[in-house]
This record gives structure tokens, sequence and C-alpha cells, in this order.
């Protein structure tokens, strides 16, 4: 009778010792982070199917190599090829939360949007929003997402973008250096600032943006601030140039006059706008762009 107690003990202690472990386990591999909203998301291990609502963090998700983890993608996102086969679940700004759900997401990825990542947490989906405005954000949000993802990868990414980047700013000539530039983002006109990533990459590749700091990271600005500035060079996307050459004034201006307007093509426009990983390959273009036109200073 004794030894069948102390079995039946034996036994029990067993598998409360393995239970413990198991839970112990579990616990020792959740984790949380924080997002840019300043929310704590927690994790019982690295997500597997991902939404990601904007542009640069699909192509980010990818550069980590985890293009293989996402079941949706908004309508902008076609970087690299490999996301056009993915489901879109349509703009960032407006996507459709229904096929969201659908998807059976463990993560949706998305910037500042509190209606939509509020909505979506009412479902009952995991939120995590990174937002990149400068070059340190983007190498904050790869860093995230080593975290989210348990990988070392960020710096290996970011590495490769700086490198990029300083091959670019070596390129254009001495010469070239200092001249100013207008950078249109889009039409209203919407222009790219001083403190904003392509004004950052602007002044690494030694070049004076017209747009004073103070007016914000892509200011709406009224079209007679550019004509008075006289930009030596313009940068614009090819379908707003029609919209840009019947503003009033704008024609007198010395950059329009002497051909010194760079259009850029809906691919290049989608790799210059985009705060991520193809930051570098917008340098390059940008500086291709400066030696093309033969501006001095």
């Amino acid at each position: 009778m004794m030894n069948l107690f102390v079995k039946s003990l034996s036994e029990s202690s067993f598998i409360a010792i393995l239970l413990i472990s198991t839970l112990l386990t579990g616990f020792a591999y959740a984790y949380e982070l924080t997002d840019d909203r300043g929310v704590s998301v927690s994790f019982a291990s690295p997500p597997t199917r991902i939404v990601s609502t904007l542009p640069s963090l699909t192509e980010a998700v990818c550069a980590m190599g985890h293009c293989g983890s996402l079941v949706g993608v908004d309508t902008n996102s076609n970087y690299p090829s490999a996301v056009n086969s993915i489901k879109h679940i349509g703009g960032g700004l407006t996507p459709n939360i229904e096929l969201i759900v659908s998807l059976k997401p463990d993560l949706v990825l998305m910037s500042k949007n509190e209606r939509i990542s509020q909505r979506l947490e009412q479902l009952g989906l995991k939120v995590f929003v990174l937002e990149s405005v400068r070059h340190r954000d983007v190498l904050r949000t790869l860093e995230k997402l080593d975290a989210i993802f348990k990988t070392n990868d960020a710096q290996r990414v970011w590495l490769s973008v700086e490198n990029e980047i300083s091959k670019a700013a070596n390129s254009v000539p001495e010469s070239s250096k200092n001249i100013r530039i207008y950078f249109e983002v889009s039409t209203g006109p919407y222009a790219a600032g001083s403190n904003s990533f392509i004004g950052e990459t602007l002044t690494r590749l030694g070049v004076d943006n017209i747009v004073p700091t103070n007016l914000g990271d892509f200011p709406k600005l009224n079209p007679e601030f550019v004509v008075k500035a006289d930009p030596d060079l313009i940068v614009i996307s090819d379908n707003n140039l029609v919209d840009l050459l019947k503003r009033p004034g704008w024609q007198e201006m010395t950059a329009i006059r002497e051909n010194r307007v760079c259009t850029l093509t809906k691919e290049q426009s989608d790799t210059v706008v985009r705060p991520g990983i193809r930051m570098g390959e917008g340098a390059r273009i940008i500086a291709q762009c400066i030696t093309s036109k033969g501006v001095h200073h």
C-alpha cells in the first residue's frame, strides 16, 4: 500500500514538474514591445500571418526576410515583386477592415491612424504602429521588426541603406554642392521640408532645400513662396508636371526656363518618397538628377 502511494506521489510530482516547466518555457518566450503610439503589445511568439498597410513597412518586412509571412498588403505595396501576388486590402488610410479580419492575421503593421487601429483592436486583432518621418525613424522601425521577429537583421539592412546614400553623395560633383532644390511631393503644392527624410537625404547629398525647417516636414506651400525662392533645380513626379506649368508665375522661374526640372516616373517616385529600406536608391535617383542637369552653384 505504501509503495503504491509513493509511486502515485512520484507520478504526480513528475506531471507537476513537467507542467511547470512547460509554463515557464512559454513565459520565457513571451515578450512585450512598445510601438510608436507608446502602446505595449504582447507576443507569445513571432508572428507568421502579417498584414501590412504601408508600402515602406511591406518593403521592410521583406528586407528582413519575412515576405513569406505576409498575407495581406495595401494597394500601393508593389515592391519587391513577390508582394504583387499577395492579397490587397485596400488603401493604407482606408483599408477593407472585413477583408483584413478574414485573413486572420496574428499582426497588423500600420502607421498612425487612430480610427483604423482602434477598430482593428476592437475586432480582436493585434496592431503594431510604426511611424517613419526621418532617417533615424527608419532604423528604429527595422530594430522594432528585429525585436518582433526575434532576429538580428536590422543593422545589416540599415548599413546597406547608409552605404548607398554615401555612394550617392560621393557621386555629386563639387560644383553642384549647395545648389538650391525644390522637391515637390504632391500637388497642392506639398513639398519635402528640411527635416523630413527626403530633406535629410538632400542634406546628405550636399545640396540646400528651399523649404525651411520651421514650415514642417511636408508643408503645403503658397505657390508664390516657390516663385520667390527661385530654386536652381526642381524635382517632381512626371504626373504633376502639367499642373506645375499652369501655376501663375512659375514659367518665369530660372529652373523651368533653363530646363532644370527632373521629372520622376511612378517607379522612381515610389522609391524616393517612401521612408524605408530603399532610401539609398532614392538618394541615387536624386543624385543622378542633379548630375544630369549640370546644375552648378
